[in-house]
């Protein structure tokens, strides 16, 4: 990896943390309380859970120039890992048993608050 390779991740990665904690932040504004963030298991990650009035959010963190490319960086296999992550998150905590799953997605944009689009994505099937 060169010199600006490692530069560029590493801004990529700060852009990305920044874009998660205000996000955080707009979930809290709502009322939401949020469980894990950047949250990693054997089967996934999840960038933001968070839970408000019996419906747990699974909710990805996309830093993008606008809302199409946001949208469009949200390839269905990853949503699939996700919802793995999130039943196994969900299994050890039993007081979030009877919670609805819901995914969304949280588009941070250039100098806007993050734009939160609830249940963008949804199981079908086995």
């Amino acid at each position: 990896m060169t010199r600006r390779e490692r530069i560029d991740r590493r801004r990529a990665e700060r852009l990305g943390r920044i874009a998660e904690w205000l996000c955080c932040l707009v979930l809290w504004l709502k009322g939401y309380r949020v469980l894990a963030t950047r949250l990693r298991l054997p089967v996934g990650e999840v960038d933001i859970i968070a839970t408000k009035r019996g419906v747990v959010a699974v909710v990805e963190v996309k830093a993008r120039r606008n809302m199409v490319l946001a949208l469009s960086s949200l390839p269905r296999v990853s949503w699939r890992r996700r919802y793995a992550a999130i039943s196994q998150f969900v299994a050890q905590r039993p007081h979030l048993a009877h919670h609805a799953i819901r995914f969304d997605l949280m588009a941070v944009l250039p100098r806007r608050l993050p734009r939160h689009v609830k249940d963008v994505w949804r199981m079908e099937g086995p």
